[in-house]
């Protein structure tokens, strides 16, 4: 059985998602800390530019190279896939990081949003792993990770859009991480619990969702998004160093982990109330 070397930074190229916030940004400071050079996509152009500027300012030995891309946008990621590729003929390292959420029940949410976000969760990840495979492996050593989420092991009502993007990215992932062992790449699935990140304020709200339950729920997620990015960033890039195949990060995500495996069709019960009651502890919090 092939056996993969640690996972070197340093002189490699990284290809990073959602690089302008959250995990994300903290994933682009640490991977430049590491000694990679680094090509950061995002949509929000003035925020990728400031983290960008940050980087070489603290890291001059760096080359920081920025694109702005709606994931969204299908032409657009295979342009920028092409691109990268054109660019840089070998990379080290591609983490497929961006995500998008959507609140609200599955008939509350428009077909529209519902593909929204698997173009930006689940396609645009696929794009960008077909277009840069030749890159990836054109030199033995690569390594691709794939920011799934809890959403990606449970499935709790009001996240179909997220939870079928996030399940299909895991499929993805387990299915890659056989099939490229081969070629010396190594394979991270990333499932992040409640990670203080910009997804509750950025978050899409189903179009028929009542315009009274929005902010409530909005406070209320994001209140429950508690452990700092800067961490989890940290415990992702020793997950690809030392090739870990599944890393989970914070107690969040670990207990429902253990909780579907253990009860795999009663476990949202058990969730829901776990939920329910972290849910009243955080509606206090921001009503004081």
């Amino acid at each position: 059985m092939t056996r993969l070397t640690p996972y070197r930074f340093a002189g490699r190229t990284a290809v990073l998602t959602g690089a302008a916030s959250g995990i994300g940004e903290q994933l682009a400071h640490g991977l430049a800390a590491r000694g990679s050079d680094l090509v950061l996509v995002d949509r929000d152009a003035l925020r990728l530019d400031a983290v960008a500027e940050q980087i070489r300012a603290a890291h001059p030995g760096r080359t920081v190279e920025t694109l702005v891309a709606d994931l969204s946008d299908r032409a657009a990621v295979v342009g920028a896939a092409e691109g990268i590729r054109e660019r840089h003929p070998e990379i080290g390292l591609l983490i497929n990081n961006a995500g998008m959420a959507l609140g609200g029940r599955f008939d509350q949410v428009d077909l529209a949003q519902f593909e929204q976000v698997m173009a930006v969760n689940f396609t645009a990840p696929l794009l960008l792993i077909h277009h840069l495979l030749p890159a990836l492996t054109a030199a033995p050593g690569g390594h691709l990770v794939n920011v799934s989420s809890l959403y990606g092991i449970i499935a709790p009502p009001g996240q179909s859009a997220y939870s079928a993007s996030k399940f299909a990215l895991r499929g993805l992932s387990e299915v890659l991480r056989g099939e490229l062992l081969e070629s010396g790449v190594g394979v991270t699935t990333v499932h992040p619990g409640g990670i203080r990140t910009r997804i509750a304020e950025s978050a899409l709200i189903g179009a028929k969702v009542p315009a009274a339950d929005v902010e409530p729920q909005q406070r209320v997620f994001a209140a429950l998004l508690t452990y700092p990015p800067e961490k989890a960033a940290r415990e992702i890039l020793d997950a690809v160093q030392r090739r870990r195949a599944r890393l989970l990060i914070a107690a969040s995500a670990k207990i429902p982990d253990v909780l579907a495996r253990l009860l795999p069709v009663s476990h949202m019960r058990v969730i829901g109330r776990l939920t329910a009651t972290a849910g009243r502890r955080a509606r206090t919090a921001v009503t004081r």
